[in-house]
């Protein structure tokens, strides 16, 4: 191998690492400061063969929602109870006062705000049959992230 191949490699592989930790670092962040949101769950089937045990999710507030854009922003208003309310569909980032952003893609026809599977440790599917909530953070922009499931009174399973 030449001087100049390696050259190129190393700083190929630098910059995918760089990209790995830049990326880690915006999802801890997002966890530590994102605004707590629970959606309502809507029942899916909870297991796979092929992946061992996992909740598909779906919410309830997309089946309120009539919506054919590939993307934008659910705006939900969430009370003291951390509950989001759906209030509309928009494709930008302008929110009234109290009003939160979660960004969403279509994905094989269904809405998808990025947290659609949870898994857990195998055998340990039964607490996790009566969860109400799926726990997102997320942020100013709209970045979401799934941080757990929640029961009825929206306490974090564990």
């Amino acid at each position: 191998m030449s001087k100049k191949y390696k050259i190129v490699l190393a700083a190929n592989l630098i910059l995918v690492l760089a990209f790995f930790a830049f990326s880690v670092i915006q999802k801890e962040t997002l966890i530590d400061k994102g605004t707590e949101i629970l959606l309502r769950l809507a029942p899916v089937d909870p297991r796979s063969l092929m992946q061992g045990d996992y909740m598909a999710l779906n919410y309830e507030m997309f089946l309120e929602i009539d919506y054919r854009s590939e993307s934008g922003y659910l705006v939900v208003k969430v009370g003291n109870d951390r509950v989001a309310e759906f209030v509309r569909v928009q494709s930008d980032k302008n929110v009234n006062d109290g009003e939160h952003l979660i960004r969403f893609k279509r994905q094989s026809g269904r809405l998808s705000v990025g947290a659609d599977n949870y898994f857990f440790q195998e055998g340990s599917a039964k607490k996790f049959e009566n969860a109400k909530y799926g726990l997102l953070k997320v942020d100013a922009d709209g970045n979401g992230i799934l941080v757990g499931l929640c029961s009825e009174d929206g306490q974090l399973i564990k």
